[in-house]
């Protein structure tokens, strides 16, 4: 989770006021609260979360991440539900390029843990392993052992979650539905896992269909109001098919404990320079659609199964693929509907997009391709501070 003790004063980002807070993550607030909460961020800050994996050097097999953990002696570096993966949360920022310093930052206080025999890797799913990983030995990974048996030991996958705050309740729910219709658009840009179990699997990226044998996985439901969205979470909590509110599992959700939109569609990034390019067009696209909402041009939100379909071929092709306008049902290439994105988006992204552009022209998973999975684990250890 974000570290929310190290927002600067001037953001005063994502603190919750009193009277609404949520305590817990098994307290499920009314419509009231929840409109209080989403009311209560910094509109355009922003913070992340990285999924990495620990492996041995040598083999390239998974390895402890306690031991990590524990050497690099950070809040902001936490131990994840398997054993072997760990995870940076970054503070609260004003600036998308301070929060993506301070990632890098993070990458480099986790390399450095590694000592001579470890690494950490952003894999969104490990290239060799074939068959479940141990969990950590938490309460909470016990908890959802018993809830969903052996398929949660199968779920070593690995995002970038970025975290996007608009400090307007209305306006966040009009910008979740927006990003929910490109969704697919935000997949087929950072898809890069095409290897699963030291063979090729044809997609782009793997890792959400492993994700998918979870339940609330992929496009998320429309949310007419926040009154149903708390009847929705309650109704859930109390016939125990949650344990709590955080098992609202998706591909984008509204965040209870800070107020924020959470995009998890995104494949984690094999380098600091790639997860930049796109963190910065995500936090453009967010205040672009937030500008949308305000002069009340978003159109209402697309069917899931719609949604679903496009989504497919993003896993399927990536950015060499084609998508369905979710309206007329015109074909459009992928690569046209993202530069019609960032070109949408660049008038909200210092410094410009170009970035983006050469990924979408020249995408990640062709490298990851050309070297091959038994090659690409050694290589994704020696770019990861890059």
């Amino acid at each position: 989770m974000i570290d929310r003790n190290a927002v600067p004063k001037a953001a005063a980002a994502y603190a919750v006021p009193d009277a609404h807070a949520v305590p817990d993550a098994h307290a499920v607030p009314d419509g009231a609260s929840l409109r209080a909460l989403f009311a209560s961020t910094v509109p355009g800050t922003v913070g992340f979360e990285e999924e990495l994996v620990v492996v041995h050097r040598g083999s390239w097999m998974p390895a402890e991440a306690s031991v990590v953990v524990a050497a690099a002696g950070d809040r902001r570096v936490k131990p994840e539900l398997p054993a072997c993966q760990l995870e940076i949360a970054t503070s609260v920022h004003e600036k998308v390029t301070e929060a993506v310093e301070e990632l890098r930052s993070c990458r480099a206080l986790v390399a450095d843990a590694c000592g001579p025999d470890l690494a950490v890797i952003a894999a969104p799913v490990h290239p060799l392993l074939d068959g479940p990983t141990a969990l950590a030995p938490t309460q909470r990974a016990a908890g959802l052992g018993d809830r969903y048996r052996e398929v949660i030991g199968r779920q070593l996958v690995s995002s970038l979650q970025v975290h996007l705050a608009f400090g307007d309740a209305d306006c966040t729910l009009g910008v979740y539905h927006a990003l929910r219709d490109v969704l697919p658009e935000l997949a087929a840009l950072a898809g890069a896992a095409p290897f699963f179990a030291g063979r090729d699997t044809g997609l782009c990226s793997v890792r959400p269909v492993i994700a998918s044998e979870l339940p609330r996985q992929g496009v998320p439901p429309i949310i007419n109001s926040w009154e149903e969205f708390a009847d929705e979470l309650a109704w859930m909590v109390r016939g125990s098919t949650l344990a709590d509110a955080s098992e609202w599992w998706w591909e984008l959700r509204p965040h209870l404990r800070y107020g924020t939109l959470e995009l998890r569609v995104l494949d984690v990034q094999a380098t600091v320079e790639r997860t930049s390019a796109i963190a910065r067009f995500v936090h453009a696209l967010g205040a672009h659609l937030a500008y949308q909402h305000h002069v009340r041009e978003l159109p209402p939100p697309a069917p899931s199964w719609r949604i679903a379909e496009n989504r497919w071929s993003a896993l399927r092709d990536g950015v060499r693929g084609e998508l369905l306008d979710l309206r007329t049902g015109s074909v459009l290439p992928t690569r046209r509907r993202l530069h019609d994105l960032i070109d949408a988006a660049e008038p909200y992204a210092p410094g410009g997009l170009d970035d983006v552009r050469a990924l979408v022209e020249d995408p990640p998973v062709d490298q990851l391709r050309a070297l091959g999975p038994e090659r690409v684990v050694p290589w994704l250890a020696e770019v990861f501070t890059a």
